[in-house]
């Protein structure tokens, strides 16, 4: 059961990434959706964001770097201290990230999968030998 789970994050990331690249967005890696899923609206440090993804502080650096670049993220100075900077979506990133959300719903309806996975199952079963 975990490696079906995991191919089929494996197939929404490329069907994702896919149907992105067809409507015109800046090519995007797998890593730089999971920061733009775990990014919230008020901004996000780079420390922060690489707790939310499990990855190194320089890993989850790598992928903001790589989105300002494409104009989908911007940096900009954290009203609460001056020294660490909230990393934003822009407008065009706010655009894509909407984008991003419409492809996975389609997709999700398409295989009828959230339905399956949100589907009551009851305890887990414990199996005796």
């Amino acid at each position: 059961m975990p490696q079906l789970l995991t191919e089929a994050r494996r197939w929404f990331e490329e069907a994702l990434l896919a149907s992105l690249e067809e409507s015109g967005v800046a090519p995007v890696s797998p890593t730089q959706v999971h920061l733009f899923a775990v990014l919230d609206e008020r901004g996000t440090t780079v420390s922060e964001l690489a707790r939310r993804m499990g990855v190194t502080r320089q890993t989850a650096h790598q992928a903001v770097h790589g989105l300002v670049a494409a104009g989908l993220l911007s940096r900009v100075p954290d009203p609460a201290s001056g020294r660490p900077r909230l990393i934003r979506r822009t407008a065009e990133g706010a655009r894509t990230h909407q984008e991003a959300g419409d492809i996975l719903e389609r997709v999700e309806n398409e295989l009828a999968l959230r339905a399956a996975l949100e589907t009551p199952w009851g305890p887990p079963p414990v199996l005796r030998g």
